[in-house]
Order: structure tokens, then C-alpha cells, then sequence
């Protein structure tokens, strides 16, 4: 997954973050179609419009992470974003371990975003505005796993956000005259979506939620160390604390014993 965002930050000098954003949602659209083959009864009533809901927001997410990481270190971008998730799970109940898990991401949100208020205030909006969006994400996804088509609605809701953010498309112009850079633009689309969203599926059958967010403490973690290997971004002990913290709070709140498997709807935008 964020092998596929060091890809975007890549291509951040030949396009925008949002029309990288763009092709990513074309590539795992075109790969997921192509792949799935949707039935005729996925394109029609109630499980069309969910489906295109939740492309579209899931889109946007994306776009908010993109324009963060443009902004911010990897590990640092995703560290805040997770407060969406976390906070989400936490008000769904009042225990003691809950309060205590929002107090952890709080506190490692704050202190990021300390360190990164006066170097990159849009950086910051965006890194939390990726973090809202997934908070959504985190309750369509349910919706989708219950009363939609799974990975056939994943791929029909991203065609649909393909084309509702299509006006993006215009800060990708000169992707489009090097098939190396479409090739990599598309290929993060099979990066950072594709193969995250299908192994999404694969787990989430066999482990519950609690258990499965146990997993996603680690990706602050590893999105650090792809941006230390890849894109050689340090962080600063502030940021590493606070990236902690945000495990912390993840591992905290997910320590419940799982009672049976629960729907999708924890995959990040990475």
C-alpha cells in the first residue's frame, strides 16, 4: 500500500496530487472491472447508488491523503488520518480502554501536528480532512459489505469515481504523453487499491474487526519506514512520539477479543 503512495510522491513533479489521486481511481477501476466483471444486478437500485456513494468518497479520500502526502512525510500524513477510524470505533462504546484510545491518537495527533502547523497548515487540513473522509469510509464500507456486491461494488463505485472526479484529470496532461508515467500512475492504482482492497476481503473472512485493527496499528509504522527507505524522510522525535501514540491507541482499543467476523470497512487510503 505504501509502497504504491512512494510511487504518487514520484509523480507529485509531473502531475498534481489530486490528478495522481485521479489515476490511481482509473487504474484500480479499469483493473477491478476488468477483473471482476460485475453482474448485471450490481448496476441496478439500491446497491448501484451505495456502490457509487462509496466510490466517491472513497475518491475523495484518496485525494485528501495525495494532497497531504504532497505536504507531509508518509509516516507523519498517515499517523494523523488515523484519527478518523479510531475515533469512530471508540464512540461506539464508554469503557475505560476507549477514552483511553481516543487519548492516545489525540494526543500523537497534537503533537504532529505541532510540529507541523507552521511548516505545512494545508498539509494538516488535508491530513485531517483524509481522516474525516475515512471515518466515512469506515461506515459505507459496512453498508457495502452487508447490502452490497463486495469487491463488485468496489469496482463499480471507483468507475463511478472515476468519472465524478474526471475534472481532476487536467492536472495529469503530461502523464498522458509518457507511457512510463501512465504505466506507474496506473500502477499505483494496483498498489495502494487493488491488492490492499482484495486482501481486505480475504482477512476481514477470517478475523473480526478488533483483531483486524490490530494489524492496521502497524501501518503508521510502515508507512514511516517506506518514507525513511524510499523517499529518505526522517522524522523528527515529536512526529515519532506521536506516531506511537497513534498505535497506541489503535492497539489499545483493539485488544477486545473478537466475537465473530465483522464486515469490511478499516482498508486505508494509502
Amino acid at each position: 500500500m505504501y509502497a504504491g503512495a512512494a510511487v504518487a510522491v514520484g509523480l507529485f513533479g509531473h502531475a498534481t496530487p489530486a490528478g495522481v489521486a485521479w489515476l490511481r481511481c482509473l487504474g484500480a477501476a479499469v483493473v477491478l472491472l476488468a477483473w471482476r466483471r460485475p453482474p448485471r444486478a450490481a448496476w441496478q437500485g439500491r446497491r448501484l447508488r451505495l456502490a457509487i456513494v462509496f466510490g466517491v468518497v472513497t475518491a475523495g479520500m484518496n485525494v485528501l491523503f495525495y494532497e497531504a502526502i504532497a505536504r507531509l512525510p508518509l509516516g507523519t500524513a498517515v499517523a494523523m488520518e488515523f484519527a478518523g477510524p479510531v475515533v469512530v470505533a471508540a464512540l461506539g462504546s464508554r469503557t475505560l480502554r476507549d477514552v483511553l484510545a481516543v487519548l492516545l491518537v489525540a494526543t500523537g495527533v497534537v503533537a504532529i501536528a505541532d510540529v507541523r502547523l507552521e511548516g505545512s497548515f494545508w498539509g494538516v487540513v488535508f491530513a485531517l480532512g483524509a481522516a474525516a473522509a475515512w471515518a466515512g469510509y469506515i461506515l459505507l464500507g459496512k453498508r457495502v459489505a452487508v447490502d452490497g456486491d463486495g469487491i463488485d461494488s468496489l469496482a463499480i463505485g471507483f468507475a463511478a469515481g472515476t468519472v465524478v472526479l474526471s475534472p481532476l484529470a487536467a492536472g495529469t496532461a503530461e502523464v498522458w504523453s509518457s507511457p512510463r508515467l501512465l504505466l506507474l500512475g496506473i500502477g499505483v492504482g494496483v498498489l495502494s487499491t487493488v491488492v490492499p482492497y482484495a486482501l481486505d476481503q480475504v482477512v476481514l473472512r477470517r478475523v473480526g474487526r478488533a483483531r483486524f485493527a490490530v494489524l492496521l496499528a502497524l501501518l503508521p509504522v510502515t508507512a514511516g519506514v517506506m518514507g525513511f527507505v524510499l523517499l529518505g524522510q526522517v522524522p523528527s522525535l515529536p512526529e515519532a512520539l506521536g506516531t506511537l501514540a497513534v498505535v497506541g491507541g489503535v492497539a489499545v482499543r483493539s485488544r477486545e477479543a473478537p466475537a465473530r467476523p465483522e464486515p469490511p470497512g478499516l482498508e486505508p487510503p494509502g
